[in-house]
This record gives C-alpha cells, structure tokens and sequence, in this order.
C-alpha cells in the first residue's frame, strides 16, 4: 500500500460517555420485562458524543418509550451535571414520568439529579453496569441521531450543531419520522392519536 501510494484510513477514537466508576447510590433496574402501556410510564435517558471540527460536544435526551418522544435534549461543551440536568429540567415542563431509566453514568447518579426526580415522584431505574442492552430503547435513540444526523452533517462550529440538532429532534425526528412500532405514525401523530382515543374520540 505504501508504494503504491495508498493510505489505510485510521480509525478516529472515540469519547467514553458513561462513567459509572462513582460513589453515588445504585438503583435497580425496574423496567425489566416491564409492559410499556402508557405515555409517560417510562422515559429513558443518555448521552453521546458528537465530534466538531475543533471540539467535542456532548448531547444529552430523554425519551419517552410508549410515543417515543423526545421529552428533553440538551446540547453542551461539557458532561458535568448541567448537561443532564438541564435536558431533565426541560423534560419535567412539558410532563413527569413515573419511571426514569438510565445506565449506571455518573450524570445520572449524582445526587442534584436524583433529588430532582424524587421531588416529582419519580421512581429510579438503572441498568447493571456493563449491560448496555438494559438501555435499549435509549441506545437505538441515539444510533438513530447519529446515522440520520449526526453521520450527515459536517458541524462548523457549536451553534451550527445545535440549531441542526434541534431542528432534526424537534421537526424531522418528531413530526416528521415515521416508526413502524408506532404504526407508522411519527412520534407526534402517535401522542396525538393515543391522547384522542383516550377521550373516547378514536380518528
């Protein structure tokens, strides 16, 4: 390869976004072969991280799991507290789940964000260490971001990736993206539809 001129392309390391070597209270995973049967049974939270030309950022949601919608999201330079923090505080304006479920991550262990779900009657769930798949619903969230955002775009600066970012979740992911789990509805139509029918008005 070297003499005819060719370069293997290198593979670019990634960024850790779970760090659950910590002292804070472990939770235990409640959502186990739980029946997902109602808006706001579950929402699910985690963090990637999104590569800019000079900078990584980290990008935190929260999903609901019956409508699969996004709840919450916060775009930050750093993954201190705030980071989840702030998508949560953004989640709880516009519902409150009865379980919040998350990986075993620092972000989400820490004291200021467990206070502030149990200030809203919010059960804490986690998954064992080391078994992603016990986040499921959150990890496809985030594979989705990044193959159908992320992957595609080429993010100047900090501002360009938020307002993409904000535009993919809140427009394309949310009213525009249909979910074969969902019937093929978006996210949107499907809350719509289930809110309606539980007022006796099936469309």
């Amino acid at each position: 390869m070297r003499e005819m001129g060719l370069v293997g392309k290198r593979s670019v390391k990634g960024k850790r976004t779970t760090n659950s070597n910590h002292l804070f209270k472990r939770h235990p995973n409640l959502v186990m072969n739980l029946a997902i049967e109602r808006p706001d049974q579950v929402w699910v939270g985690d963090i990637t991280y999104i590569r800019l030309q000079q900078e990584f950022v980290y990008l935190a949601v929260l999903m609901d799991v019956f409508t699969r919608s996004i709840r919450g999201w916060h775009l930050a330079r750093s993954m201190d507290q705030s980071l989840t923090l702030t998508a949560l505080k953004q989640g709880l304006t516009k519902g409150r789940p009865e379980i919040h479920h998350s990986d075993q991550g620092v972000q989400y262990a820490a004291n200021e964000y467990v206070k502030l779900l149990q200030q809203h009657n919010v059960k804490v769930s986690m998954a064992e260490v080391g078994q992603a798949w016990q986040n499921g619903y959150a990890e496809r969230l985030m594979r989705t971001i990044k193959e159908e955002e992320v992957d595609l775009s080429e993010y100047r600066n900090f501002t360009e990736a938020y307002e993409q970012i904000e535009q993919f979740l809140e427009n394309v992911y949310m009213k525009k993206r249909i979910h074969s789990s969902l019937g093929y509805l978006t996210p949107d139509e499907y809350e719509k539809k289930w809110n309606e029918q539980q007022k006796g008005n099936v469309i």
